[in-house]
């Protein structure tokens, strides 16, 4: 709290400086004046709720602005938030209703959502998952989710069953833990290696990793439903209930 308000207060400072600069002092001060100086000061030592007041007003503009720019985003980029040509499907493949979820298998919170989705699923037999890939935890993420990716590719009848598998997994999660899983549900390891080192492995990720930005999302796990983007595992009964107003609005 004490960084944000080293970097909040000089600038709202600035914007007061800013504002006050245009009206009426600028009338009786200049610029280059030291009283000019003093009389800014003077005046937010007096008014010291104006740091507040703008900071409220600063907050409902950025978040004002982040919505629409989210909402331009799920307008113009659905059909890859939606039907992208590498996404993976948990559910029903004829499920009218989709939640798209962005995770890294090292994510424990990833970890708690999974279960939240098997609930959702049994729950909910028009409903669907869009898996997106994100590996955002580091190298080791990285290496699980280009295996992930290549035996959900090779496997798709399979990739639920192994998504779950090394997402319930204790501990790191990296390329040995994630190859010898996808070996021992039947993949070859020479194919795998094979299918990594094909471009639509790092198209995947990259078109994730786009979608995640433009979305505002920074962290795992998120959803998006409809047209609500969901930060964080919130837990089956409000996830449920997003769905419920999805199927309202259809």
């Amino acid at each position: 709290m004490k960084y944000l308000e080293k970097i909040a207060t000089p600038l709202l400072v600035s914007l007061v400086v800013a504002a006050l600069t245009s009206g009426i002092f600028m009338a009786y001060y200049s610029p280059d004046n030291s009283d000019f100086d003093k009389s800014i000061r003077a005046y937010l030592l007096k008014n010291p709720e104006i740091l507040g007041e703008m900071q409220d007003i600063y907050d409902v503009r950025q978040a004002t602005e982040q919505a629409a720019a989210r909402k331009k985003t799920l307008s113009e980029r659905a059909d890859i938030i939606f039907s992208s040509k590498y996404q993976v499907e948990i559910g029903a493949k004829d499920a009218k209703y989709k939640v798209v979820e962005f995770f890294d298998y090292n994510c424990p919170y990833c970890q708690r959502a999974m279960y939240d989705m098997e609930k959702i699923l049994e729950k909910n037999p028009d409903v669907k998952f869009i898996i997106k890939e994100w590996p955002v935890l580091g190298p080791d993420s990285l290496d699980a989710h280009n295996i992930s990716i290549a035996f959900g590719k090779l496997m798709p009848e399979k990739y639920s069953e192994f998504h779950q598998m090394l997402l319930g997994l204790k501990g790191n999660k990296g390329g040995p833990t994630a190859l010898q899983l996808a070996l021992s549900l039947g993949a070859d390891e020479e194919q795998m290696l094979e299918e990594m080192a094909k471009p639509y492995i790092r198209d995947t990720l990259a078109e994730n990793n786009l979608i995640a930005s433009e979305l505002g999302i920074t962290g795992t796990p998120s959803y998006v439903i409809g047209d609500k983007i969901v930060f964080g595992a919130v837990g089956f009964d409000q996830i449920n209930s997003h769905i419920e107003d999805l199927r309202k609005n259809n």
